[in-house]
């Protein structure tokens, strides 16, 4: 059985909203840890095995997987009667992956950049910047609900997540506006909400 090492109201959390989307709650271990914390909260779990401290971490027949993108491609092709995600063979598949990819090298980069308030050309020509990146999430947007077309992907389930943390960030763009909405109105956003309100004290008992 797979073992997910998580962490309430973390990047982890939307890993845990998969869970629920691929409706397999029986089919994987949850492990609660802790976590070091921007604010300065939280520290070292030893009861957590990744190798730097965070999450998410999957540990599946003694392998472990980590990165939000590569556990969300691994659980979506583990379990894939949920449909969320395209499986080999389909047309959508590539843009599945593309938009998976995209988020890691491009938006938590660029994300991360803009909070930290740096500026360089190497900066802006390897990653782009964030109107670029509103921009073509906003293309996506506008020829269709999803990213992938007509249904709600896990990849609509990574990218939403970078505006659900940060409401503010959230560019003023109808289209992604329309979109957010539509990805937060999913029945698993509340259900992942109140899992990790109940385990946030757990998690803080390192």
């Amino acid at each position: 059985m797979p073992t997910l090492y998580h962490s309430p109201n973390s990047r982890s959390s939307r890993i845990i909203r998969l869970i629920d989307e691929l409706n397999v709650w029986s089919e994987i271990d949850v492990q609660i840890v802790g976590v070091a914390r921007n604010d300065g909260t939280g520290g070292h779990d030893p009861k957590n095995p990744h190798p730097e401290g965070k999450v998410p971490l999957l540990v599946h027949n003694g392998v472990e997987i980590w990165e939000s993108n590569a556990i969300i491609l691994y659980l979506t092709d583990l379990f894939p009667k949920a449909g969320m995600g395209p499986v080999v063979g389909d047309p959508q598949r590539g843009r599945y992956l593309s938009w998976l990819a995209w988020y890691g090298n491009v938006v938590e980069p660029v994300v991360a950049i803009g909070v930290a308030g740096l500026s360089h050309p190497v900066l802006d020509v390897t990653f782009r910047g964030m109107p670029e990146m509103i921009a073509r999430l906003a293309r996506a947007l506008e020829s269709a609900p999803y990213l992938i077309g007509e249904s709600f992907t896990a990849a609509d389930l990574l990218l939403v997540s970078t505006f659900t943390w940060s409401p503010d960030a959230a560019p003023d763009n109808q289209a992604i506006k329309e979109w957010i909405n539509r990805c937060e109105a999913r029945p698993s956003a509340k259900r992942i909400a109140e899992f990790d309100s109940k385990h946030v004290e757990q998690s803080s008992d390192v």
